[in-house]
């Protein structure tokens, strides 16, 4: 039983940052355990920091050098870093950023060779990480690019509801004149096959979110919706997705329409990390959907003003790996619906 196990990899993320002590307080559930091998890439010796720092005691990680020799009643870390590595509490550094980089690309590289089946990064600090190698605004644009995929949507995950966001880490004068027809169009691709996929929703019902205060008022406060937004949405209409809106986000959000959906598409950032966060941030989990691998995160950053003072939860790092585990089990599960004679839309009209 232990050898079917997933083996799911965690990076470090930035390790002045609260991304250890999230980890250490995750692991020591051993719950975890019974569903999946952890393996975290990392340092012993920052691990040993923090937890030092933290006076959690009865903890440790089994050092391996790969995947393959972990130990699934425990929980595993590859050491990724020099142990000259120093730790600075709650501050940025370029080692830091270093460290992050050297931590994730380690981990990417066994989740491409398929030595992990799904993979959960600790927050990193997007100004440190920064250097003629790493030069994306986050791990959903650095993802897409290290896996050769064509688009990637981020997608916040809850038991409340889902938001995902078509334009992620960009300013907001931009947003504008990034926004096409084609891109949203796209998002509701990706995001339509992800909750098909990924979350086993066999018809989903997505809501789209206007642009403008009151989705433009048709036309008086913005013509985005009427020339960008209305215009996907019926190209998706056309193609069976079952899309609607688009809706004004103040309403849509106070009235509690977002129950009414299986998802919601945001124009930008903040306008679906706002609420999703003021609602279920402890809960929540960062899942990029599009790619050919299973990434989440927590929901949350670095919080350097926490780091070392243990007071950060660990809810939504469980969270997201329990997210993992659950979108693992969905795909087999659909990769062998899809190899049965009857497919899936065949399966539905017998309904």
């Amino acid at each position: 039983m232990n050898s079917q196990k997933i083996k799911i990899g965690i990076t470090q993320g930035d390790i002045n940052g609260i991304g250890y002590e999230i980890i250490i307080k995750g692991l020591l559930d051993q719950r975890i355990l019974e569903i999946c091998t952890p393996i975290v890439y990392g340092s012993l010796k920052v691990a040993a920091y923090h937890r030092k720092a933290l006076n959690i005691e009865n903890f440790s990680l089994t050092s391996i050098k790969s995947p393959d020799e972990a130990n699934t009643k425990r929980a595993n870390i590859i050491n990724c870093l020099d142990d000259n590595v120093r730790v600075e509490l709650g501050k940025s550094t370029e080692i830091a950023g270093d460290a992050s980089y050297t931590a994730l690309m380690k981990a990417v590289e066994d989740l491409k060779n398929n030595k992990l089946d799904a993979l959960i990064t600790a927050p990193i600090n997007k100004y440190n990480i920064q250097s003629d190698k790493f030069s994306f605004p986050g791990h959903t644009e650095f993802l897409k690019d290290y896996f050769g995929s064509n688009d990637a949507l981020m997608l916040m995950v809850s038991d409340l509801f889902k938001i995902g966001v078509i334009t992620t880490h960009i300013p907001i004068s931009e947003i504008s004149s990034v926004l096409t027809e084609e891109m949203i169009l796209n998002k509701i691709h990706l995001l339509n096959d992800s909750l098909i996929r990924d979350f086993g929703i066999r018809k989903p019902k997505i809501a789209l979110l206007g642009l403008n205060p009151h989705a433009g008022e048709e036309g008086m406060i913005g013509s985005e919706e009427k020339d960008i937004i209305l215009p996907a949405i019926n190209k998706a209409k056309e193609e069976n997705i079952y899309c609607f809106g688009p809706f004004p986000s103040d309403g849509f959000f106070g009235s509690g329409d977002f129950m009414n959906f299986d998802a919601t598409l945001a124009m930008y950032h903040d306008q679906g990390l706002i609420p999703f966060k003021s609602m279920v941030m402890d809960e929540g989990v960062n899942y990029t959907a599009g790619l050919p691998i299973i990434r989440t995160s927590p929901a949350h950053g670095t919080a350097f003003d926490l780091a070392g003072k243990n007071q950060a939860s660990p809810n939504s790092f469980l969270k997201a790996i329990y997210t993992a585990c659950d979108i693992h089990k969905n795909r087999k599960l659909h990769g062998d619906l899809n190899k049965n004679p009857l497919d899936v839309n065949d399966l539905n009209d017998l309904e």
